[in-house]
């Protein structure tokens, strides 16, 4: 059962139900909706028919379900007149069955009420309500996902202080910065440093470090001319102050200052000099002021960070500021629903005596795990991971007492000192030990309020375990030692950094880390964490979890990446699919990201996470779906004995062999001889958006005569200096015949265009047939003169769904590879009717296409534009292809997918069993790789 599957189920259902409602827009009472509800969601027809009956429900009350573990249900169908219908019926009986416990006696995870018009549902273990009408529970299907076994993973959502502060910080700085006109990285650097002081200085007012509330603002205010211009000077002389023991302060200090606390920790220690301030900048730093920072969490820092930096500075140190929720799919699944689970089973030992002892050991786990973000920024991972774990010690803490029948004296045992990090950015590293101070403030405040007591907060303790320096360099060990008792989670957003967005630094960190992995110049920078971090946790206590691109588990450095990493006996344990997010910085990009988290070798459950759903397999492998660990290597040829694919037409003459249509026509009226000499050239461009487009076409014979036409010679001599400035790789200079494209292939009679670009978006990659006089240009694919019916494949959902798993991409669109895509898709050989079939369906494609011939294809392909008869056509196609697999249609794509991997295994096991090796280019020579 599939999330397709059961959204139709739903959709179904409803529809009944519609059809079911008469004049006065009631439901027939004879509608059984609840049951075919369950149903729709693969509970086995014999429970449901059980419960039907009588036996699994233990209400004696009509209209009443009670379910154990699975469902409490009411209905309020009657016969009333629905204008005179009370839907405040269904609210207070929700309320009450949540106040009195009656329909959670039995544990239920659904409370469903409903009087067949609206229906009102609560998730008892994700504290969720919906509330709808019923004919719109298609468009909820997702929110009952749990009856079928994919349980809902958690989503929170930002704190509005946050963003607010974010932006009020940010709308500062570019103030003072183009009062000052700011530039260099030294005086952003500290512009940065004065922007976190203050940040500093705003937080303790409202969070009870500084004695009085607002002491800081309100100091300012009264202290500062509405002008501006002494502000600066008062600043500086206020941070001098709050560096300064008391002891050691000069005895004529103004009393408003010397009520200032000594801070120390390091945050006031070094001299930078505040920048000068308008009437309109030291307002809007009161504005900031008055905001209540108690509400900010403290990786604010983070988000402060990516609004202050310039964008160079930015993109250079590799900094990407993560948000809480997503922060929060990478702890949640790494360790903290493990932590709760265990939280909740001991909570459910009847004897009071086992629940102490498995508090208490779990207790004293929490208190030995270590936290290490090895490219931590300002901290904003190991800020949420502390958190997060007090939080849940404080609930423990609670539970104790409760069992105990008494108070706690204890105080939390959630050190900072278990908490490490690796950052390059000498300011980043100084502001996520500030942030972890703040964030243990935070937290001993909440303690103090549920226990009534705290530990004091000044002076500032330095935490030493947030180290400077490079990860990919430094020994992980040294800075997060491992000790026997200790379970270690490493986690974090490393810098991703693809090969060619590389500087020179990089690429020696990856040389130095990575040398031996054949390929190992083409991986994303973000290899060299999963690298290290697969060998830190080998063999022990420990596992990992990175934000990543999705490039790693793509393409050709996958295998480069991940063979090395499962031969050290890891596995990955769960992942997250490919999702887009913003966060909630300043001028912010989506970014399209998974999860990968890893760890020892285990018979544990696996989990996949794609949007809100989770899922349990068995294995998890580098493509991030649940077959065998297999790695899809290039191959020269096809395994399926499909026709040879071949890049196309490359040109190499920066622009002088094409021509639009405007150069063509001038050419051509002047020098009516010149039309023999051009051909049209297809693209990617020119095929998805109809661009006519032209090249010189010229054979040798023809040389004499394109040498004669003045502006062709000109612009076959800008090609020969272009060649000629340009370094030469192979035995023949391409400069010796600059009238042709380096390589010169036209079509018998046709050639079937494949682009090596295409939008993530599309549901089918756009290809079409050229006549013989078209030239297809490179980097797009070309097979010429194939028979009709190898369209339908390349166009089909399987070809699709092996491409999107198998190549790489380009930003977030698909590059389509033929060593990597085209010659390893597997497919089965075919009778001449099958053929004759697919054939037919190409045909179809075609003439659907030909019915809006003044549309683009890139218009056509667009899935919210699609036509609706181009749709079916491609859809008929998809089940003949897919009955040339098997006689029973797939499901859904991951079925696909996991049938096409082990169709994959079978071919390459034949073809090594015969002894034939896959053949791999490099360099002009052939090597045979035996893998």
């Amino acid at each position: 059962m599939n999330v397709t599957q059961i959204q139709t189920n739903v959709e179904n259902l409803i529809a009944k139900i519609a059809i079911g409602r008469d004049a006065i827009n009631r439901v027939s009472t004879d509608c059984d909706f609840i049951y075919d509800l369950l149903l729709a969601y693969h509970i086995p027809k014999a429970s449901v028919a059980r419960l039907q009956k009588g036996g699994l429900n233990l209400s004696k009350i009509e209209g009443e379900i009670a379910w154990k573990t699975k469902l409490f249900f009411k209905s309020f169908d009657d016969d009333d007149d629905p204008k005179s219908r009370d839907e405040s019926r269904l609210y207070d009986a929700m309320a009450a069955l949540k106040t009195d416990g009656k329909a959670l006696k039995h544990a239920p995870r659904f409370v469903v009420l409903t009087d067949l018009v609206r229906l009102l549902a609560y998730d008892t273990k994700m504290a969720e309500t919906l509330d709808i009408e019923l004919l719109d529970l298609p468009k909820h299907y997702d929110f009952f996902l749990p009856w079928a076994g994919m349980e809902k993973s958690t989503i929170r959502t930002e704190h509005p202080a946050d963003v607010k502060a974010a932006e009020k910080m940010a709308k500062l700085y570019d103030e003072i910065v183009e009062t000052r006109l700011i530039a260099s990285l030294p005086e952003i650097h500290n512009l940065n440093v004065f922007l976190s002081r203050l940040l500093f200085c705003f937080f303790a007012e409202d969070t009870g470090i500084f004695p009085t509330p607002q002491v800081f603002t309100r100091d300012l205010k009264d202290h500062t001319s509405e002008s501006g211009q002494e502000l600066g000077q008062y600043l500086d002389t206020l941070f001098e102050v709050l560096n300064t023991d008391i002891p050691l302060r000069d005895k004529a200090l103004p009393q408003n200052l010397a009520a200032f606390p000594y801070v120390n920790g390091g945050l006031f220690r070094n001299k930078h000099s505040a920048p000068l301030f308008t009437k309109r900048s030291r307002q809007m730093l009161l504005d900031c002021g008055d905001m209540n920072w108690a509400d900010i969490n403290p990786d604010i820092f983070g988000s402060m960070i990516q609004a202050v930096i310039t964008p160079e500075h930015r993109g250079g140190m590799g900094m990407h500021y993560t948000s809480v929720p997503n922060i929060m799919k990478v702890i949640e699944p790494l360790f903290l629903d493990d932590l709760r689970q265990e939280f909740e089973t001991a909570k459910g030992n009847v004897n009071a005596v086992k629940t102490r002892l498995a508090l208490a050991q779990l207790l004293k786990r929490i208190w030995n795990i270590k936290i290490f973000d090895p490219a931590c920024g300002s901290g904003n991972f190991l800020i949420i991971a502390y958190r997060r774990l007090r939080e849940l010690e404080m609930e423990i803490f609670k539970e104790i007492d409760r069992v105990n029948q008494t108070f706690t004296n204890q105080f939390t045992g959630v050190s900072l000192e278990n908490f490490y990090g690796i950052e390059l950015d000498d300011f980043a590293h100084e502001i996520a030990i500030l942030s972890l101070w703040l964030a243990e403030h935070q937290m001993n405040q909440v303690f103090f309020k549920a226990f009534g007591r705290a530990n004091p907060a000044l002076p500032l303790k330095a935490t030493g375990n947030i180290v400077h320096g490079n990860a990919t360099r430094l020994d992980w060990e040294t800075v997060c030692p491992k000790k026997p008792e200790d379970e270690i989670y490493i986690l974090g957003n490393p810098p991703y950094l693809g090969a060619r967005y590389q500087e020179e630094q990089h690429r020696k960190d990856i040389e130095n880390l990575l040398f031996s992995l054949t390929g190992y110049k083409s991986v994303d920078y973000i290899a060299c964490w999963f690298f290290k971090g697969a060998n830190f946790i080998k063999n022990y206590n420990a596992k990992l979890a990175f934000v990543s691109t999705n490039s790693i588990c793509q393409g050709e450095q996958l295998s480069t990446i991940w063979k090395p990493i499962f031969n050290l006996g890891i596995e990955i344990g769960f992942a997250y699919h490919s999702f887009k997010w913003k966060n909630n910085a300043k001028a912010n990009a989506g970014v399209i990201v998974i999860i990968v988290g890893l760890q020892n070798e285990s018979s544990l459950p696996k989990f996949i996470y794609s949007q809100q759903n989770k899922i349990s397999v068995k294995n998890i492998n580098a493509y991030l779906t649940s077959t065998n660990n297999i790695f899809v290597e290039k191959a020269t040829t096809s395994i399926s004995k499909l026709p040879l694919i071949t890049s196309a037409n490359r040109a190499l003459d920066d622009g002088y062999l094409l021509l639009n249509d405007n150069e063509k026509n001038d050419i051509v009226l002047t020098y009516p001889q010149a039309a023999e000499l051009l051909k049209p050239v297809v693209g990617a461009a020119e095929f998805l958006r109809g661009i006519n487009k032209w090249c010189l076409w010229i054979e040798d014979k023809n040389l004499e005569l394109a040498q004669s036409i003045l502006p062709i010679n000109t612009r076959i001599e800008k090609v020969r200096d272009y060649r000629l400035g340009r370094d030469s790789t192979s035995g023949a200079n391409p400069a010796d015949r600059p009238h042709q494209f380096l390589k010169m292939k036209l079509a018998k009679s046709n050639a079937l265009f494949v682009p090596t670009v295409t939008s993530e978006r599309r549901d089918y990659l756009p290809i079409g047939f050229l006549d013989s006089q078209t030239v297809i240009i490179d980097p797009n694919f070309a097979i010429y003169d194939p028979e009709i019916w190898i369209f339908s494949i390349i166009s089909s959902r399987m070809q699709m769904v092996w491409l999107r798993t198998v190549s790489g991409r380009l930003k977030s669109d698909y590059r389509y590879s033929s060593t990597l895509c085209y010659n390893t898709f597997p497919f089965p050989p075919i009778s001449d009717a099958q053929k004759m079939e697919l054939k037919k369906h190409v045909f179809r494609i075609i003439e659907e296409r030909e019915q809006f011939s003044e549309k683009t294809l890139a218009y056509l392909y667009d899935p919210d534009k699609m036509p609706d008869g181009l749709r079916q056509a491609h859809h008929q196609n998809d089940l003949a292809v897919e009955r040339c697999y098997r006689s029973k249609p797939f499901e859904s794509d991951e079925e696909r997918l996991e049938y096409l991997f082990k169709l994959y295994e079978q071919m390459v096991e034949a073809e090594k069993e015969k002894g034939t090796l896959f053949e791999v280019e490099k360099k002009g020579k052939k090597r045979v790789k035996k893998s």
